[in-house]
This record gives C-alpha cells, structure tokens and sequence, in this order.
C-alpha cells in the first residue's frame, strides 16, 4: 500500500495516522491529521444532507449526521464527483439497526435518490402525444417506447409519497389515515422534477414499459380490475416518462457480427 493509499484509507477510520507522516512544521501530525479527517468527513455528510434532505428532517440533524459517519466509514466515495454519493445509502439505512422503529425511511430515501437522479439526468425532449395519435390502432399493442433518462417507477408497502411530500414542504405534516402502499413515477419532463403518485397498476404497468416491454405486454402485466389504460396513458404523455416510439428491427436489417 503507498502512502497515499495509507492517507486515505485513515481518513474513515479512527486509527492513528499513517506511518512517515509528518507536518510542515515537524510536530506531531495527529492533531492536523484528524482536523483533515473531520473536513472529509463534514463535507461528505453535508453532501447525503443535501441529497436526502426529507430524511434528515424526519429523524433529526443529530441522528443523521451519526447515520451517515456510519455509512461514510464503509462507503466511502470512489469518484471525486459527488453528485452520485450515497446511491447506496438506502440500502444501508434499510439494515442500520438504530433506525429500526422507522421502517418506511429507506423508501422515503430511494425516492429522493431517484428525484436526484432525475434532476441530473440528461434533456431529452418528451414523446409528442401527436407520435402516439398517428399509430394505426391495430398496431398499438405492439408499440415499444423509448424511456427518458430521468425515469423512475417505485413501490413502497408504505406511504412513502406522502411522507417526503410532508418533510419536503409539499404539504401540511398531518396523520396519515389510511395507512397504505404507495407508488410514484419521477420525471424531468422539463426543467422541473415531477413526483406523480400512481396506483400499483399503472406502477406495474410503467415499470414493464421502462424495462422494454411493448405496450400490449405492459398493459398485460398489470391485469386489474382498476386499471384504466385511457388514464395511465393520459400520464404517461403529460409526465414525459418517454421520448420516442422504438423503431422495429427487422430480419433483413440484421447483420452477422
């Protein structure tokens, strides 16, 4: 291991520093060394605030901030950009044993992850409703769309729309009576991050069309008595979760490799 490596690796530790270091002025590094190693971490925990501000809020400034040293230790980034860091946060927060009495939080978390993403997702101009009117219907089940590359589709066995809509000053903090499953499409038709509260058909149905599915398969896929294909296409074209009917391959356009 270099020095350098030995440098960083200390710094999500509380080990003592590397050894051969020294400071400017020959006196014990330690003490500029841990200055250094709180920066870092400041500066990366200030980042998963920035990302996950409605988490932050529900559990406290205290409780994050030692959520995130945690998962900081473990994870720390591996790309100086830190638009990404702590994509895998979620994940850890969903197994952090303190957390424990607040099981909807990672959810509440991965849709934040997913409204960052969509923020810094790259333009594309959404599918213009003019493209889809002009398919012959006797085609329309055999239609596969292109996906924006803002779009997500996520499901929660809790209410996790409202409680980021609540500690994201969406709306009113109140009871939430049902307690019930809910689902989101997020996208960036524009300029502006849109979270679209779905019914876990149109949910299911949105995820089959992302993952390549043509539209008689996705319509398929979310077989329910409540699902109305009118509606969730009347979504689908005003939250631009897709930019272009895929063009079919044929054989004959088929070449040998």
């Amino acid at each position: 291991m270099t020095t350098q490596d030995a440098f960083a690796a200390g710094l999500f530790e509380t080990a003592p520093p590397p050894a051969g270091l020294t400071s400017w002025n020959e006196a014990e590094p330690r003490r500029r060394y841990d200055i250094y190693r709180n920066n870092v971490s400041a500066s990366l925990a200030g980042a998963l605030a920035s990302r996950f501000p409605a988490a932050e809020r529900i559990v406290g400034q205290d409780f994050f901030r030692a959520m995130a040293d945690a998962f900081i230790r473990l994870h720390p980034p591996r790309s100086p950009v830190l638009l990404a860091y702590g994509e895998d946060f979620p994940d850890f927060v969903a197994a952090f044993e303190p957390a424990r009495d607040l099981p909807y939080l990672a959810d509440v978390m991965r849709l934040e992850a997913a409204r960052g993403r969509a923020y810094h997702a790259a333009d594309a101009r959404p599918l213009d409703p003019a493209a889809l009117a002009a398919v012959d219907p006797a085609s329309l089940g055999a239609l596969v769309l292109v996906p924006h590359p803002a779009l997500s589709v996520l499901s929660s066995i809790h209410p996790m729309v409202t409680i980021w809509a609540m500690n994201a000053g969406e709306r009113s903090l109140g009871p939430i009576d049902p307690w019930r499953d809910e689902h989101a499409l997020v996208t960036r038709p524009h300029l502006t991050v849109e979270v679209t509260p779905l019914p876990a058909a149109d949910a299911v149905f949105f995820r089959h069309l992302a993952g390549g599915a043509s539209l008689a398969e996705a319509v398929a896929g979310a077989a329910d008595d409540r699902f109305d294909l009118s509606r969730t296409l009347a979504v689908l074209l005003r939250s631009g979760a897709f930019t272009a009917i895929k063009e079919e391959t044929h054989d004959d356009d088929r070449h040998d490799a």
